[in-house]
């Protein structure tokens, strides 16, 4: 079964630190583009990041630029997005998805596989 699990979300404090993690299983994100998209309540899903196939190209939202990194391991068929300096605004459940298109990465519309989400709450 071609699957995307996130993990590493949870509740941290303002100015606190996560980091999520996109473990494939049943396919290889090897030839993949991975993209990070978040959903707060009552809003709509947005794009957060994206990283290449071979991870020499990322991208961001202005809204997380310089506060998140996003890498990938592709010997252990995982993603990963290091947020740093987190704010309320960030609260939101998380997505990774894949994309065989680097192009196509910020867009949802784009990727092909999505893994159902994990819960990040910044709050005091």
């Amino acid at each position: 079964q071609l699957q995307l699990v996130e993990s590493g979300g949870g509740l941290v404090q303002p100015g606190g630190s996560l980091r999520l993690s996109c473990a494939a299983s049943g396919f290889s994100l090897e030839y993949d583009a991975i993209g990070w998209f978040r959903q707060a309540p009552g809003k709509e899903r947005e794009w957060v990041s994206c990283i290449s196939s071979t991870g020499g190209g990322t991208d961001y939202a202005d809204s997380v630029k310089g506060r998140f990194t996003i890498s990938r391991d592709n010997a252990k068929n995982t993603a990963y997005l290091q947020m740093n300096s987190l704010k309320p605004e960030d609260t939101a459940t998380y997505y990774c998805a894949a994309t065989p298109a680097y192009r196509l990465c910020v867009l949802s519309e784009g990727m092909e596989y999505w893994g159902k989400g994990t819960l990040v709450n910044v709050s005091a």
